[in-house]
């Protein structure tokens, strides 16, 4: 497309001369703003990316995907209901729980409001999320009616750690002559779990079921059953499969509904952040423009006598094209280069930038999770890429145009 004397002239004039290096410091500007816009809009994508896939591993690994309530109370026969529900094709785990909103207390004073759940030993085993997060004692001590597993962050609120006794207190005591008297009962902490969300780590407990039904007054009842299932995004065939099998009036609530305000409020910041950060590519663009704009009226008398000596209209537009285009290109691809390195590190970097400045970037309190994630989507990446380039592309083409269009005689008279 660019013959060798068109690639001469272009990367000449992109070369500054001594009274010529305001245009070429317009040039280097322009080139650093694409390369910081495209850079920057990697960054954010991916971070957004991660963010959603880590919450969303997070609350489906600990949550279920469907959550089957009574119509009427408990289930008094949770074991057969859970039975039916496993056999239906699509189903991975029915899982009979009892839950609650407890109070925890500790000897050493500590308190905080958590979540009980009560669930069968092998069946808390079977949760990946929870038995690959063990990060002190074992799940094989989760036996019993005075065993309990907590969060780190509750441990640590807490203040206490394996082998420490914490009491559970209901919010539903029971009725004596004296009035309501709390229900307290304690606990042995049998492990600990982390699995890198905050509003898990330091509030949920978990407890073997028949100890959780003696302490919610429930016995032999589960207040749900939560449900796994292989595809959670294909929901409705299997929630119409569950209600046929049932047999008995249920409510069914799924992940969908009770996370959809905070996925949609996700998907819309997402959306936003990817329009404000491409208005810097704009801007960049724009400065494209400019400098081109001053470096064709600098350049008048040098088009004037190329034209003279046999230059054609397409050979000077395409000598401007290049040297908008060069400056483009070569921000775009250091702004990829920058955005995919820092998106591999980008927890790395954050732990240095804590240690350089002595304050936490990133609060798992905050933010939910207690690391930064980034998942690069090559996707997305090519879309930002092919963006930075059909804009920096764009800006060359008014300015060339009006090169091309210059009149050699006029130029040359003005001169």
């Amino acid at each position: 497309m660019f013959n060798a004397f068109e690639r001469a002239i272009a990367f000449r004039y992109l070369r500054a001369r001594k009274g010529e290096r305001f245009v070429s410091v317009i040039a280097i500007f322009s080139l650093v703003g694409i390369a910081l816009g495209v850079a920057t809009l990697i960054i954010v994508m991916s971070v957004m990316n991660g963010f959603r896939a880590e919450l969303l591993g997070r609350i489906l690994g600990l949550n279920g995907h469907l959550g089957i309530y009574a119509a009427e109370g408990p289930f008094r026969d949770y074991d057969a209901v859970a039975d039916r529900i496993r056999a239906i094709p699509g189903i991975v785990a029915a899982t009979p729980i009892v839950e609650g909103q407890v109070l925890v207390t500790s000897e050493a004073g500590g308190a905080a409001g958590g979540l009980a759940r009560g669930i069968k030993p092998d069946d808390l085993r079977a949760k990946r999320i929870i038995a690959e997060g063990i990060r002190l004692g074992s799940l094989a001590d989760f036996e019993g009616e005075d065993a309990i597993v907590i969060g780190t962050r509750l441990a640590n609120r807490l203040r206490v750690t394996v082998g420490d006794t914490i009491s559970l207190v209901s919010p539903q005591g029971r009725t004596t002559v004296f009035g309501t008297v709390p229900r307290v009962k304690g606990y042995r902490v049998v492990a600990l779990f982390e699995v890198g969300m905050n509003e898990y780590d330091s509030s949920f407990v978990y407890l073997p079921l028949q100890a959780a039904q003696l302490f919610f007054r429930e016995p032999g009842a589960a207040t749900q059953i939560e449900v796994f299932v292989e595809d959670p995004t294909r929901l409705r065939s299997i929630v119409r499969d569950i209600r046929e099998r049932a047999g008995a009036p249920i409510r069914v609530l799924s992940w969908q509904d009770a996370n959809s305000s905070f996925f949609n409020a996700v998907q819309v910041e997402r959306n936003v952040m990817f329009l404000i950060l491409t208005l810097i590519i704009v801007v960049a663009a724009f400065n494209i423009v400019s400098s081109l704009i001053m470096m064709v009226k600098d350049k008048g008398r040098d088009i004037a006598i190329l034209r003279t000596m046999g230059a054609t209209r397409g050979a000077v537009m395409r000598i401007f094209l290049l040297c908008g285009a060069s400056v483009g290109v070569l921000g775009t691809l250091i702004g990829f280069l920058i955005g995919v390195v820092f998106c591999w590190n980008i927890e790395s970097i954050r732990q240095a930038l804590q240690r350089l400045s002595g304050t936490e970037l990133f609060s798992p309190e905050v933010y939910f999770l207690t690391r930064l994630p980034a998942i690069l989507d090559y996707n997305e990446v090519a879309q930002v890429v092919g963006m930075g380039l059909f804009l920096s592309l764009l800006a060359t083409l008014y300015p060339s145009w009006r090169a091309a269009k210059t009149d050699p005689v006029v130029a040359l008279r003005n001169e």
